[in-house]
């Protein structure tokens, strides 16, 4: 058994190290998120990493490669946070636009129809639909994160909605949980970052 099969086992089913791993830094990923730290970032890296070696081990080739995505995304966003805060300051955080959230959802409608088509005619996954949605979600999500969008908790939500069931689904438990926790931190994430905007405007008017 190579390092990417090991794991324990837990109510009949077999959990991955790497699953586990890589969950713990998923979800320490979210609570440096709500923080706005700078660390958030090179968590997540490192998380990804461990979890590309579980999903392959799981045969999800989408969720594999979302993991390559969030390793990219996480270098760009891990640029774009240092920049705004790069005089000492904390991450000022806003809602998109309407055009920007306009851009985010038709880019997510048109990419999920087509990584779904992808990964039907390729059989890469073995649920081409959902897989596409949390892959091109993810994507979207991290990016928006990266540009400090107030809007990406909510795109994490959407994800998660269709994530927990996929996962449990998939055999991997532990990243079942950890969806249903992303759910709760996603909005606890979302008040507070409203909360700090708001702030920001306080000052600025004042």
């Amino acid at each position: 058994m190579n390092w990417t099969q090991a794991g324990f086992d837990l109510s009949g089913q077999h959990v991955l190290y790497t699953d586990l791993a890589g969950n713990i830094l998923a979800l320490t990923t979210v609570w440096l998120a709500i923080r706005r730290t700078i660390w958030t970032w090179p968590v997540q890296l490192a998380g990804s990493v461990l979890l590309f070696a579980a999903s392959v081990q799981a045969h999800l080739t989408g969720s594999a490669l979302k993991q390559v995505m969030f390793g990219v995304l996480a270098v760009y966003g891990w640029v774009r946070w240092t920049r705004g805060t790069k005089d000492g300051g904390t991450l000022p955080v806003r809602p998109g636009s309407a055009a920007e959230r306009l851009t985010l959802v038709a880019v997510m409608v048109a990419a999920t129809a087509a990584v779904a088509w992808f990964f039907s005619v390729t059989g890469w996954s073995w649920a081409p639909l959902p897989d596409a949605y949390i892959f091109v979600g993810s994507a979207i999500a991290t990016y928006a994160q990266g540009r400090a969008l107030i809007d990406f908790w909510w795109i994490w939500v959407a994800v998660d909605l269709v994530g927990v069931p996929l996962a449990f689904q998939s055999g991997l438990v532990v990243s079942g949980v950890v969806y249903g926790i992303f759910f709760v931190m996603v909005l606890l994430g979302f008040r507070e970052w409203r909360r700090q905007y708001g702030r920001r405007l306080e000052v600025v008017t004042t």
